[in-house]
């Protein structure tokens, strides 16, 4: 497939583009910010579109969209209309309407649609999912998942993942997206949500980023209609933390900490048991790329994503 590359504002872009690079063909990117075009050239040299009109007239197939979470509606729009087929990374858009304004012209243009929704594809998370829809577990009442990095400590997120107006939020719109769409995937929709969010960071060169003050430590507590609870925990304030999942149920729990599983249930006599690992599943640029889009990472998710983070920032 011949890509385009639409914005390089996201830490994502480049291995996007390498994977394009690798699968297929990339015939060049637009970015309206010099200073991210010139520092994306020093690792991919490809031409640089002089407009958006140069990359949605070219013969380009498909397009990664990488620019900021507040122009993805009108980005995705305008390539829906030039009837290229969309990969964009994660969340789709800031609202709930975006969000239906993104869809009505995917579904009106007949082009596909994929969004980054990764970690549905990596083993360890489908062990997780395979022991909870066996209904070993019995009835889910509790998930947590805690995913955080060290991108305040030590200073190496962009200065524009800290801009309240390009992103929506901090450490929760970014870093804890992938915490509710995995909590969509297993528990399905929340009917209500509450966060806490802070500034924890010290680090005196992010204080001078961060003067919108985006939360970099932050947790969301869900409820569900069937009595379920679920926690995301989130930020960029913690080094060597394991991405953990957890799933408990009135018969057992399943425990994933990075690529280890285990579970302890009735079926297992209430012994800690390990959990096969499958293999991961290709990832959604993958699935782009190739052509071959699996269950899990389509505009109904999408949707999803956003409703769930409005949720969450709604207090």
């Amino acid at each position: 497939m011949k890509i385009a590359v639409l914005g390089v504002w996201h830490v994502h872009v480049a291995d996007y583009t390498s994977k394009a690079l690798e699968l297929g063909e990339v015939i060049g990117f637009y970015e309206k910010d010099d200073e991210l075009a010139n520092e994306f050239k020093k690792t991919h040299d490809i031409h640089r579109f002089a407009t958006v009109e140069e990359l949605l007239s070219s013969d380009a197939e498909g397009v990664i969209v990488c620019s900021a979470t507040s122009d993805h509606v009108e980005d995705i729009i305008r390539i829906a209309k030039a009837k290229k087929n969309i990969f964009t990374e994660k969340v789709l858009a800031l609202t709930d309407a975006d969000c239906d304004r993104i869809e009505a012209a995917i579904k009106e243009n007949g082009v596909s649609f994929t969004i980054s929704l990764v970690q549905k594809y990596i083993g360890s998370r489908l062990a997780v999912k395979n022991v909870v829809d066996s209904g070993e577990l019995g009835k889910i009442n509790y998930m947590r998942f805690r995913n955080c990095h060290s991108g305040s400590v030590y200073d190496w997120l962009p200065r524009h993942f800290y801009d309240l107006d390009q992103c929506g939020g901090g450490a929760m719109i970014d870093l804890g997206a992938h915490g509710m769409y995995l909590t969509e995937w297993i528990l399905g929709m929340p009917v209500s949500a509450s966060s806490e969010f802070t500034v924890s960071c010290e680090n005196e060169a992010v204080k001078v980023k961060n003067a919108d003050l985006v939360e970099d430590n932050a947790v969301t507590v869900m409820s569900f209609a069937n009595g379920a609870i679920a926690v995301n925990e989130t930020g960029f304030v913690s080094q060597y933390s394991p991405v953990t999942l957890e799933v408990y149920g009135e018969k057992g729990y399943v425990r994933m900490e990075n690529n280890s599983v285990i579970k302890c249930t009735a079926a297992t006599n209430g012994i800690i048991t390990e959990v096969p690992v499958p293999p991961s599943l290709p990832f959604p640029i993958e699935q782009f790329l190739m052509g071959n889009i699996l269950p899990g990472c389509s505009i109904k998710e999408a949707k999803a994503l956003t409703r769930m983070m409005t949720m969450a920032y709604k207090n």
